[in-house]
């Protein structure tokens, strides 16, 4: 994996960017984190980002309407490709196994113990910024020159740094790590290869982007086509069905119906249980987002209460488990849980779904055989 490196226009970086050397016919994808509300890429040249005639095949969302924070390039050969070196036995992606502290099985990106209301979003890539407003990779090397720079560390505030830098050590889990070839080959993490690890470890029920995510809906309202392009880039199968219908990952190793408001009940009823039962644990344990919560533990209350209703939980028949107590500076101090399970009042329709514009490219094709690797396997242009 790499971190490139990304600054501000008009300015230059603190410290060149190490470039990676690749192999030849390396096939690469590109996924973006943003910390600010919409990220549009834009070329340099005219078809850089195009997804046809040699493009880097970039996806920003579904025509005029943005994913928000993400964007990805060329991910769906990506993992076609690992599919093809796991057939093949040239990739092993490691088990993520259990934890030593709880016995449980290690969490992925798609375990319901973690998810929020936009799973699998965001890099884990961190930079230096030093006191003139300079960036810089965050290596080793780096870190030392700019000791005297007053440098310090900035991240984004994703999922996947959640799980592999607060979560998981927490547990006593380890993250599926490759070489990080911005900081002379020393294991790294990267959103892909947590991507990777949650389709070769994540057992049922598995939990996919849901139609709900605020990230691919349209003005509001759910659309399959955007959730669709949403999971080819991180390597989920796709939505198939109609709003009440199963999803398209009912294929995939006996996962059930997975319709929005049974993403709700399976995050809150799973969620709120994981969270309680190492609540004693996570409260030893540093906030991601000290801001938001005053330790893991009040950080994970805070964000599920606030997934609740982000998602619209509450149009399902359900109800927020978390009672959360802030202090005078809004920051989740304290929370308690209702662990009573909660099921989906029935016939509960998701809410309407929007019309794709007629230029819109849309995903329509489905695997055969469904693989559990990669849900598209190897077929060529999956019609994205």
């Amino acid at each position: 994996m790499y971190e490139p490196l990304v600054i501000t226009a008009g300015t230059r970086p603190a410290v060149a960017p190490v470039l990676p050397k690749l192999p030849k016919h390396a096939v690469v994808n590109l996924m973006f984190g943003f910390n600010g509300g919409n990220l549009q890429l834009a070329a340099a040249r005219p078809g850089t980002l195009a997804a046809t005639n040699g493009g880097a095949k970039c996806v920003n969302g579904l025509g005029d309407s943005l994913f928000g924070q993400v964007a990805y390039c060329n991910s769906v050969p990506f993992y076609a490709a690992a599919d093809r070196a796991i057939t093949a036995g040239r990739l092993r992606i490691p088990q993520t196994g259990r934890s030593p502290r709880t016995g449980q099985r290690c969490p992925t990106t798609r375990s319901f113990q973690l998810v929020d209301q936009d799973p699998s979003d965001n890099v884990t890539t961190n930079y230096l910024l030093t006191a003139a407003g300079q960036t810089a990779q965050d290596n080793t090397a780096n870190t030392a020159s700019l000791a005297t720079a007053n440098a310090t560390t900035i991240s984004n505030g994703s999922d996947n740094t959640l799980l592999d830098s607060f979560i998981l050590p927490a547990l006593g889990c380890r993250a599926f790590t490759a070489p990080d070839l911005s900081d002379a080959g020393r294991p790294g993490t990267s959103q892909t290869l947590d991507e990777l690890s949650a389709a070769a470890s994540q057992r049922a029920p598995i939990a996919l982007v849901p139609e709900n995510d605020p990230m691919t809906t349209v003005n509001g309202a759910l659309s399959r086509p955007k959730t669709n392009l949403y999971r080819l880039g991180v390597g989920q199968p796709l939505v198939i069905g109609t709003n009440n219908e199963p999803f398209g990952d009912t294929q995939a190793r006996g996962q059930q119906a997975d319709t929005p408001a049974s993403f709700c009940a399976n995050m809150l009823n799973l969620q709120t249980a994981f969270i309680a039962a190492n609540s004693e644990r996570f409260s030893t344990s540093p906030s991601p987002v000290p801001a938001a919560g005053r330790n893991l533990f009040t950080f994970l209350a805070a964000r599920l209460s606030a997934s609740f209703t982000n998602l619209g939980c509450q149009a399902f028949g359900l109800h927020d488990p978390v009672s959360v107590s802030l202090n005078a500076d809004g920051v989740a101090v304290a929370a308690t849980f209702s662990l009573v399970p909660q099921a989906p009042a029935a016939q509960q329709s998701p809410g309407p779904q929007a019309t794709p514009a007629p230029s819109a490219i849309i995903p329509t094709a489905l695997p055969t055989p469904w693989l559990p690797w990669t849900p598209w396997g190897d077929y060529g242009d999956p019609g994205y």
